[in-house]
């Protein structure tokens, strides 16, 4: 006699080797228990059923044998800790199309992004989480705790291996002035100015100090497009007030400024070079703008005396102060540089490989350096009339493009950043790297970089909106500070330090400029 199954017998075998299966999973990955079979999918974000969850958390496991290898010894009631690209905190794997939430303890599918109201992205999730470590950063500031600039870097410390013998001199003031520079404070600096209106809707666009540090050059972004200019006077830049005055011009242009640096012409300081990007039918060109058309501070200037020139596609701009190249400016093309003089028109080229984006003259020798777009970095020789074979005079190699050069004050190193966010020192005599300072953030940005010998340290300004501080001597990070403002690739601030904030009798500090605010750090 044949019996028949019970109704329900083959679906409850059909269960019951599904539990086994799922008890045997749970033994071989403990944490796919955690995080996958104990929450009701009813209320998960992740709509993807039981076996797909198992197959993907397997294929995880499998792809990543040496995680697997070095979390052997949790037990099981403990998940391995795996990181996310997305959400970069939890410990959970990273599912392809899906990010998780360490808040919900579950998963979300990400969407494409071309709809702006969807927030499930993974750059609005990146700026999320950017955000969030910004404004951490931001309140441990605002406490005014005291920040270590390395380890066993503090007051106490340095006075007892100072008198015991164990720092020179030089190590003991390059150490000191470490420790006051991890302990400055941020200060909001107040602007007066004749049109206060203008003030509260246009944004900085960059800031340049000049030699001497008692006046900043500013280009500031209007509203209706195009830029206008500015010269701010640091003169009284003290405390407790910070109160600065800007001396504003009517002078306007619609036009992209690329590149901007101070000039000698009448005097130190006379002058700003500004290199301009041509639109439409309407030409580039390199402009000489007076100093004394914003402020009168030398009575023998003439305002007159503003001088332009037709010069297409300016990447870069730089002004000589070596007595061989008196007068001079030097314009970086595309695969041209384009040195001219400014009293006799004379102009000389140079014919390149790559679009030329950083330039600086060396003051002792006759030599201006350059910084391409394809990584190279070389001198030129300005006593040579041609363009032979010897008219390089020095060839350095970056693996991205070069966006800054500095030449250290005895002409025998070379500073370089690039668009990859590496930023070297180089031996100019044997052209070979002899430091790299880690931190710096660049994915395409053109992004200056600081260098002050006096001081000891390298400043530079990631596209992360981060202000990073370094040691030069030996490339230690020792301070890193947020933007006061929500990071934004439009808002990234602008900034200078200098020795003498406000003139002679000024003390050490950073100013920053950043949307329609300027801050100061002062000792």
């Amino acid at each position: 006699m044949n019996l028949l199954p019970a109704p329900g017998a083959e679906m409850s075998e059909s269960n019951w080797q599904s539990r086994r299966h799922e008890r045997r999973n749970h033994r071989q990955y403990p944490w796919f228990r955690q995080h996958g079979s104990n929450r009701p999918h009813s209320q998960s974000g992740w709509n993807a059923s039981p076996s797909l969850q198992v197959t993907l958390t397997v294929s995880r496991c499998n792809t990543r044998p040496q995680q697997r290898l070095q979390d052997s010894g949790h037990g099981d009631d403990e998940a391995p800790s795996t990181s996310s690209s997305t959400a970069g905190s939890s410990s959970v794997p990273d599912l392809p199309g899906y990010y998780f939430d360490p808040e919900k303890n579950r998963y979300f599918r990400l969407l494409p992004g071309h709809n702006n109201c969807n927030p499930l992205t993974k750059e609005g999730l990146r700026h999320k989480e950017m955000e969030s470590k910004r404004l951490q950063l931001l309140e441990e500031e605002d406490k005014q705790r005291k920040k270590i600039a390395r380890m066993g870097c503090n007051a106490s410390s340095l006075l007892q291996k100072n008198k015991l013998g164990f720092l020179n001199v030089t190590s003991y003031c390059r150490l000191a002035h470490e420790l006051r520079l991890s302990c400055m404070q941020r200060q909001k600096v107040q602007i007066q100015s004749s049109d206060p209106s203008a003030l509260a809707s246009d944004r900085f666009n960059l800031i340049l100090a000049d030699t001497n540090s008692d006046r900043l050059f500013t280009v500031n972004d209007v509203k209706v497009g195009g830029s206008k200019y500015g010269i701010i006077s640091l003169r009284g830049l003290r405390p407790p007030t910070f109160r600065v005055h800007m001396h504003e011009n009517l002078y306007f242009t619609n036009r992209k400024v690329n590149s901007v640096c101070w000039a000698s012409l009448n005097h130190l300081d006379s002058h700003v070079l500004l290199c301009l990007m041509g639109i439409a039918e309407t030409p580039g060109c390199a402009t000489l703008l007076p100093a004394s058309l914003f402020v009168s501070s030398h009575p023998g200037d003439r305002p007159g005396m503003l001088c332009s020139f037709r010069i297409p596609g300016a990447w870069s701009c730089a002004w000589s102060l070596n007595i061989q190249a008196n007068n001079c400016f030097s314009t970086g093309l595309s695969r041209r540089v384009l040195v001219t003089n400014v009293v006799t028109g004379h102009r000389q080229s140079f014919g390149t490989s790559s679009d030329v984006l950083a330039q600086q003259f060396a003051v002792l020798a006759p030599l201006l350096f350059n910084g391409c777009r394809s990584g190279e970095v070389f001198a030129i020789d300005l006593r040579c009339r041609n363009q032979g074979k010897d008219w390089k005079a020095t060839r350095l190699f970056h693996d991205s493009a070069v966006t800054s050069v500095q030449i250290l004050q005895e002409e025998q190193s070379l500073m370089a950043s690039d668009m990859a966010g590496t930023i070297k020192l180089w031996d100019l005599r044997t052209t070979k790297c002899l430091r790299q300072y880690e931190g710096h953030v660049n994915e395409y940005a053109h992004l200056p970089l600081h260098v002050h010998e006096e001081e000891g340290i390298v400043v530079a300004v990631g596209q992360d909106c981060y202000t990073r501080i370094w040691s030069l001597h030996d490339g230690h990070l020792l301070r890193t500070i947020p933007s006061p403002h929500p990071t934004s690739k439009a808002d990234i601030p602008s900034v200078a330090f200098s020795a003498r904030l406000g003139g002679f009798r000024g003390a050490p500090g950073l100013l920053m400029a950043v949307q329609q605010d300027l801050y100061c750090f002062s000792y």
